[in-house]
């Protein structure tokens, strides 16, 4: 099967925001004099949650002195996530954020070889577009023609609904589209829709469980920048471009159907 679509995560895939992330929850503390604050390790295992009112909760349950104080859990959490939000965008548009490196030249093949892009995510609209306007200077639109995010979809990954939905909208199927992740939970999502999935892992996201990932690295890469690889075939690439994806891509179908002949080939023996 030919590579007909990618799919890209946001938060640490397209470009390492986690860290920006987690200034902006810690701001947001202060300014409402929680006395919470997320360590680099604190906020390591807290991105095993996915979605930030998700956390939010989490830190609730366990502050039964907060907890007891706070009238209506639910929009104390919408609240408290809404100025998070916030200071994240103004963090996001004046940090002169860069994408990941090998991100815009994937981009760039993609678009150039009719290969459609999409966005499964769990972060918001506003977030996609404020990272998309600070990195590119353009709408998101005018590179996915599928932007799945929790806006659209309730349901946080590893649920797999945001990739189906994306696979939807695209109109195409899973064996002919690979998502690229970064985290465990993401991995687990698009793994869970049937995808391929490639791996770029950051501070964060290191030391996960990423089995079943095709290839995991450190980054994309680009010429001369080549990636690190922790698991995987690479196929003698130093860099991730359309060439490989189709490699891995087909190599997956190639095994399947070499399994299948073989085991038609025994059932006959037998």
């Amino acid at each position: 099967m030919k590579l007909k679509g990618i799919i890209l995560d946001v938060d640490g895939t397209l470009a390492d925001t986690e860290e920006i992330h987690r200034q902006a929850f810690n701001l947001t503390f202060e300014e409402y004099k929680l006395d919470w604050h997320w360590s680099v390790d604190n906020y390591r295992e807290l991105l095993h949650i996915s979605g930030g009112k998700e956390r939010f909760r989490k830190c609730l349950n366990e502050d039964k002195e907060l907890k007891d104080k706070v009238k209506d859990p639910a929009d104390f959490i919408q609240d408290l996530h809404r100025r998070k939000s916030e200071n994240y965008r103004s963090l996001l548009a004046s940090d002169h954020i860069q994408l990941r490196p090998g991100v815009q030249r994937l981009l760039d093949e993609a678009k150039n070889r009719n290969i459609r892009l999409g966005v499964a995510t769990c972060s918001s609209t506003a977030n996609l577009r404020t990272l998309i306007n600070s990195t590119l200077n353009i709408e998101p639109e005018e590179i996915f023609s599928t932007i799945i995010t929790c806006d659209i979809v309730a349901d946080k990954k590893p649920s797999p609904i945001a990739y189906q939905c994306a696979l939807s909208s695209l109109g195409l199927t899973a064996d002919s589209c690979i998502a690229i992740e970064d985290t465990y939970n993401g991995n687990r999502a698009a793994l869970n829709a049937e995808l391929k999935t490639i791996i770029t892992t950051h501070q964060y996201t290191k030391n996960d469980d990423f089995t079943g990932a095709s290839l995991v690295v450190n980054q994309l890469g680009e010429p001369g920048n080549p990636f690190t690889i922790t698991e995987g075939d690479n196929f003698n690439k130093e860099y991730v471009d359309i060439e490989l994806l189709d490699k891995i891509l087909n190599n997956s179908s190639e095994i399947e159907s070499n399994f299948n002949e073989y085991a038609n080939v025994a059932l006959n023996i037998n």
